[in-house]
This record gives structure tokens, sequence and C-alpha cells, in this order.
């Protein structure tokens, strides 16, 4: 059935007169009761019958008339509903953040304090394909180079230690030196917990873990009370009371990782993902040194 017949098959139905239609609907009486018949062949029931010098509704054509009205005048909507939709679409950034949450947040804390019309729909799911912009995380010596649309920051990776005499004067240290330590596990942040457990497999080293969190205040807390330690991203995790806590570098071998934030364009209108992206790289800047 094409949308055309059903169009003149709602006129005819709303005037049950064929002249009076065809000249509504702009076209000659011939082409609208040859669509009329077609239609009705299409279906295999009558939809109409003589009555007078007029027609009417057969008892097919009422259900019919019942069931495609409220469809039509549905799709009739769809254009404007999708104009709405995309309207809606180009204030709205969806980002997907599978790393670095805190740092990300307070970016998007200060994008909104200068652009409140901008709305975030903020998600954590790594098999997620719907999204803007994605920050993801991953090993330094698997990184990808990134492109026009991506833009990747580099961040080593420190053993976070209670500052007690045992480590006070060290400024570095070998995780074959942790043996029997209590290490605090990251919680809720997958994709940089597989990298710390992918670096210790590769050293040889068993980590203990005796406490988990995602919150970078309790493992700070944790980790300054003697819990335990912890690896600590050099910027994303922020900065920690030297005189509570001490950074060690780690000598096994080079721990790093990288951060990538990557935008699609993938709206109507891009200029508000592409502005947010633009000032998420200049945010950013601030806390990294970039690559290169």
């Amino acid at each position: 059935m094409e949308l055309t017949h059903l169009k003149y098959f709602l006129e005819v139905a709303r005037t049950q007169h064929v002249t009076q239609s065809a000249h509504n609907l702009c076209i000659v009486q011939p082409a609208l009761t040859k669509a009329i018949h077609k239609l009705e062949e299409e279906i295999g029931v009558p939809l109409f019958k003589s009555k007078g010098r007029n027609i009417e509704l057969t008892e097919y054509g009422k259900y019919f008339l019942s069931r495609v009205q409220p469809l039509y005048e549905e799709i009739g909507r769809l254009p404007q509903e999708l104009r709405d939709m995309a309207s809606d679409d180009a204030v709205k950034i969806r980002l997907n953040v599978l790393a670095a949450s805190s740092l990300i947040t307070s970016a998007v804390i200060a994008y909104k304090r200068l652009h409140p019309e901008i709305s975030f729909d903020l998600s954590q799911n790594e098999s997620a394909t719907l999204y803007d912009m994605r920050v993801s995380t991953f090993a330094h010596a698997h990184r990808a180079m990134p492109d026009d649309n991506a833009c990747s920051f580099e961040e080593e990776i420190f053993l976070a230690v209670p500052n007690v005499d045992q480590y006070r004067k060290m400024d570095s240290i070998s995780l074959s030196q942790m043996k029997g330590e209590k290490f605090i596990g990251l919680a809720g942040t997958k994709q940089l917990r597989n990298i710390c457990n992918e670096f210790c497999r590769d050293i040889g080293v068993q980590m203990d873990v005796s406490f988990e969190s995602d919150n970078t205040s309790a493992i700070k807390d944790a980790v300054a009370s003697g819990i335990g330690v912890c690896f600590w991203p050099e910027y994303t995790w922020g900065r920690v009371e030297r005189r509570k806590i001490r950074l060690l570098k780690i000598v096994d071998a080079p721990f790093r990782r990288e951060l990538l934030v990557t935008m699609r364009k993938n709206k109507a209108d891009n200029r508000n993902t592409e502005h947010f992206y633009r000032f998420l790289v200049a945010y950013l800047k601030k806390h990294f040194r970039r690559r290169g």
C-alpha cells in the first residue's frame, strides 16, 4: 500500500464523494477512482459501496479507516518529531566516560558554567555504541595513533604509599620489594585496573588486594592511614598530600598509560560537540604533558 493511496482513501472516506475529494486533492477524478480501485485490489475487499449519487464505507472500509487513520496521522507527525529530536540532540552531548571520571566530570561542570544551555548524558559502558564522545584508556605500549577526531594524553602510573619511615627517603621502588604488602584495588575502573593487572603479570608480581574502591578520596585516606598501597595515575587522580602520601616511581619497567578522547560527528549539527571537544582537550592539556 502506498502512502498516497492511503491519503486518497482517507479523503474519500471523509467526504464520501469522489468528485469533491478529487477537487480537494487537486487531482482529476479518474485518477482518484483508479487509485481507490487499486487499493481495494491490493487489500482484496471492497472499501466503498454506492449510495445514490454518493458512496459510503463498507464494513471493511470502516474497520480499515479505524486502523489506518491514527497510523497515517502518526506518520504525518514524524517529520516534526525528527526535527525536534535533531534540535534537542544539537544541545545534548552524549559522553561515555571509561577513564579519568573525576577529571572529566570537573571539565563538564566547568563547561556547564559557561554554557548552561548544553546538557550532558554521561554513561560508563564499554559496549556502548551510541555516544558523541568517549574517554578511554589503554597501556602506553599498545596505543594507537589518534586521528583528526581524537586526542591522546600520556601519564605515568606511580605507586602511592603512606609517608612513613619505611618509604620516607624513597623516590622510586621496585614492585618486587612490595611482596607481602597489601594493595588497594581499583574497583569500578575496569580499564585502568586491567592495565595495572597486565603490568604486574608482565613483571611477575602478584598483588595481594585487601581493599577495593573507585573513590579517589577513599583511596587517598586508605593509603594515608596505612591500610595499603595503590597504583596512582600521575595527573588524572589529582594531587596527594605529600605529608601523608608519597608517590614512588616504579622502576621495574616503564609504567604508563594513554588517555584517549574520541569524538564522533554523528549529528546533523555537530558544532556543540566540536566546541566541547576543543574545550575538553584544552582542559586536559592543563593536567598533562602532551605526547610528542
